[in-house]
């Protein structure tokens, strides 16, 4: 009986235990599939977190610009900056002959002036002596004139001496040389020695300019007395007004004559102008460590003016390059992205593609991809900072 009890006991216990270690089992089979599904909706997360789903609505909304790349001739650039000059040729300087009152001014700045036009009137007694001492020389010249020539008859004759001829001849001479001198300085003041010669006097003389162009500054004013050589009226021809720009001395062995400049005025940034360079100089300048580089403009618009402060970009070379725009590149601390762009159904799917930059120019910049793409490969064109942004604001939302 005892025997029968003990091996019910031992019977009971190891049921007991069967029991434990299946419900052990059951549970780690269980944990091992949830663990198995978190990993693997974990993963699927990580996998959505690597691009950028768009709605057709939200594409429409942004104007994305989606399409396929091509090769575009890419110019290397050097980067110059400058200002508008003129040659020394188109400038001129009104200045005053001798001292005198401006009686009348005749332009303001801005006016456009030709060549030998009047651009004030002088008026001083220094200009009225200066004709009558030519009158005076000029008259005694024709006195000693004419005893030079009856002087001449009497020698050649053999009645007059040798010394009275030739005491005439030098008279005359010396006389005739102070005339001709005299005469030349009212020239100067643009006045006619055979008017003067008739008895007409002028109380004014009009101050003319060497060129044609614009007044720019009007150094003077009415009734004011001006030293002799003094500065009264600058002229600016700007038919040939040119960029002058500063280009350092790294980037001068890049640059010759006859390479393209896309440059803008400070004034005009909306205008893009073009010029050709025709000079480049061979000594620096010392501050800064530059050289001039001169160029003629090629669209001039009528509104540059000699001055202006312009930003330019010499054209080194082109080179056929795969290219895309710049507002369709990213940065990520010193790599750079652009996004691939396929689409799935009713949504575009965006995925980051790294990239090599290469040469900018007109807003679109040469990339090299570290992987080959298919030339069916679509990209989108605009919008990287925000698909950037909306791809990290995803990466954010899943790590949560």
């Amino acid at each position: 009986m005892k025997k029968l009890i003990y091996i019910s006991v031992f019977t009971l216990l190891t049921s007991v235990l069967s029991c434990g270690s299946k419900d052990t089992k059951s549970n780690e089979t269980v944990n091992d599939v949830e663990t198995s599904e978190a990993k693997h909706e974990d993963h699927g997360e990580h996998e959505e977190a690597e691009g950028v789903h768009l709605k057709a609505s939200q594409f429409q909304a942004l104007q994305m610009k989606v399409d396929t790349l091509s090769n575009r001739l890419m110019s290397g650039y050097v980067e110059a900056n400058g200002t508008l000059e003129v040659p020394p040729q188109n400038e001129a300087s009104v200045t005053t002959i001798i001292g005198a009152n401006i009686a009348s001014i005749e332009v303001i700045e801005g006016d456009k002036v030709a060549k030998g036009q009047v651009v004030a009137y002088l008026t001083h007694p220094n200009i009225i002596k200066m004709q009558t001492d030519y009158l005076n020389a000029y008259s005694n010249s024709m006195y000693l004139k004419k005893n030079f020539e009856r002087q001449k008859k009497l020698y050649d004759s053999g009645v007059g001496s040798g010394a009275n001829f030739q005491k005439a001849e030098a008279e005359y001479e010396a006389s005739k040389a102070l005339a001709n001198g005299l005469g030349a300085q009212l020239q100067l003041l643009q006045l006619n020695p055979e008017s003067i010669q008739n008895g007409t006097i002028y109380q004014r003389v009009g101050l003319r300019t060497p060129i044609e162009g614009f007044v720019q500054k009007v150094n003077v004013k009415t009734g004011q007395y001006v030293a002799p050589e003094t500065e009264v009226f600058e002229i600016v021809n700007t038919h040939h007004v040119h960029a002058d720009l500063m280009v350092f001395e790294k980037d001068v062995q890049h640059v010759k004559k006859g390479q393209k400049v896309r440059f803008t005025v400070q004034s005009f940034l909306d205008d893009q102008l073009m010029a050709e360079i025709y000079s480049v100089s061979k000594t620096f300048e010392e501050n800064p460590k530059a050289v001039h580089v001169h160029a003629e403009i090629k669209n001039d618009k009528g509104h540059l003016i000699p001055g202006m402060y312009i930003k330019g970009k010499i054209q080194i070379n082109e080179i056929a390059s795969l290219a895309i725009p710049e507002h369709a590149i990213f940065k990520e601390g010193n790599r750079f992205f652009v996004f691939k762009a396929e689409q799935e159904a009713e949504e575009w799917k965006f995925e980051p593609l790294e990239v090599i930059p290469g040469a900018k120019d007109e807003g679109w910049q040469a990339v090299t991809f570290l992987e080959t793409q298919a030339e069916s490969t679509k990209f989108a064109l605009n919008n990287a900072y925000y698909l950037s942004a909306e791809m990290k604001k995803g990466e954010s939302e899943h790590s949560h």
